[in-house]
């Protein structure tokens, strides 16, 4: 599975103005319901009760934040990347800026841990990470994504 099987350049945000981590999941729920036809606020909540979990925060500043809702038809991915570094409470203890995120189908299964997979895959990556850091537009940021 490769990025660009998961990911529309309109799902990209750039330059994001958040200074918590409950902004930021708030902006994500809201792209996300525009996108998918849900509720904001279901996103929003369904994302906060992963997160309160234990951190999705991945390290190297890139977190993945993620939920399964009930009856939602299909994945639905996004990326951002923060205008300043936050603090998501990162397993590395580092602020992030950048976020991929996804809300998937309750039973999505297999295709769920794909899809996390696939953007691990990525921005593991530090090469790719510094060219998303310094990436100027949407589409250089998705080009970057696809490597």
């Amino acid at each position: 599975m490769s990025i660009s099987d998961i990911l529309s350049e309109d799902m990209i945000l750039t330059a994001v103005k958040a200074d918590t981590k409950r902004h930021l999941l708030a902006e994500i729920a809201d792209l996300t319901a525009r996108k998918s036809g849900l509720d904001k606020n279901t996103v929003f909540e369904a994302i906060l009760e992963r997160e309160n979990l234990g951190s999705t925060g991945y390290g190297n500043g890139v977190a993945f934040p993620h939920a399964r809702i009930e009856g939602l038809k299909q994945i639905v991915t996004g990326f951002v990347r923060l205008d300043s570094p936050i603090d998501y409470e990162s397993l590395d203890r580092q602020p992030v800026d950048m976020v991929a995120f996804m809300v998937s189908p309750e039973n999505s299964g297999d295709d769920h841990l794909k899809t996390l997979a696939a953007f691990s895959r990525v921005l593991k990556n530090n090469d790719i990470c510094q060219e998303i850091r310094a990436a100027r537009t949407v589409h250089d940021i998705y080009v970057a994504l696809q490597k």
